[in-house]
């Protein structure tokens, strides 16, 4: 398979540089909106000597040092993980606001703090954009379960770079979508198209992954357009072809041979129109083809 190479990714003796494995302590800083029964809750189980629990917290921290000290806990046990790291390696970390009620404006320039964690992290442009992914994803995989998901959430300066780094730890295969997220409003600049979204990747661990669909109810209007049917059990229902795009042979309904319209194909097989015709799934439109009732249901 195709492999990206940056500056760092392997060290001297042609090995690739892993991710630091620092298990530090967590240390609690405010707990919020704990009742006081809860609080002797996880005091008596931690005096029992037993696992409290883990739960709505929100941990402040470099992820150099978080993620290595969450796997002992949770290695192989993460359903589902999102991230939004930075987009662009650029080092301007100042900005500017408006003072209220008046026409002047502050400017915060970089702190000496953010100035050196410019350089440690991103002193190399995109090569020290990719190790510092690198080293995360490696960790993001150890921490799912085989049947979890990873989205990762980028704009066009690094998205490509990314996806190669991620088809690398978790697998082309395990690349199931690309998902544009469009904004309300553009950047716009004169000199070029404006920028109108951005990119979320959505990677699995392994083919056993969970996806829950979304559903949400049908208007009453739409309801009574298209389910306008109903049958001895009172469901409702649509008849739908049973044809697809692309040729096919005919195929058999109870004692009729009947043929495909043209350029189509029955996109069920033999089989399973047996068992449509068995259950009352299958009816015939006017013209003679076969349909398929869709349930509202």
């Amino acid at each position: 398979m195709t492999e990206l190479i940056w500056d760092g990714k392997y060290d001297k003796d042609g090995r690739k540089t892993a991710p630091l494995r620092v298990a530090l302590p967590f240390q609690t800083v405010e707990t919020v909106n704990e009742s006081a029964a809860d609080r002797q809750r996880t005091l008596n189980m931690f005096a029992q000597g037993r696992e409290t629990e883990w739960r709505n917290r929100l941990i402040w921290g470099d992820k150099k040092y978080v993620l290595p000290s969450l796997l002992p806990e949770f290695a192989g046990k993460v359903n589902l993980i999102y991230i939004d790291p930075p987009f662009n390696v650029g080092a301007d970390f100042s900005f500017t606001t408006t003072i209220p009620d008046s026409d002047e404006s502050f400017t915060k320039e970089p702190s000496i703090i953010e100035q050196k964690a410019y350089r440690d992290t991103w002193g190399r442009g995109m090569d020290s954009y990719l190790q510092w992914f690198y080293e995360t994803s490696v960790l993001l995989h150890e921490m799912l379960t085989e049947n979890g998901s990873l989205y990762v959430h980028l704009d066009w300066h690094a998205v490509h770079y990314v996806k190669v780094v991620l088809d690398e730890i978790f697998g082309y295969q395990n690349a199931i979508n690309q998902i544009t997220w469009k904004r309300i409003y553009s950047h716009t600049n004169a000199n070029r198209y404006g920028m109108i979204d951005d990119t979320i990747l959505f990677y699995v661990k392994s083919p056993a992954y969970v996806f829950n669909r979304i559903y949400k109810p049908h208007s009453e209007s739409y309801k009574a357009s298209h389910y306008s049917q109903t049958d001895e059990d009172g469901r409702q229902y649509r008849l739908v072809t049973l044809s697809g795009a692309g040729p096919g042979p005919a195929r058999r309904f109870g004692d009729k041979l009947i043929s495909p319209p043209k350029g189509r194909h029955w996109a069920w097989t033999q089989e399973k129109i047996d068992e449509g015709l068995a259950t009352g799934k299958i009816v015939y439109a006017s013209t003679g083809q076969p349909n398929i009732k869709q349930y509202l249901d």
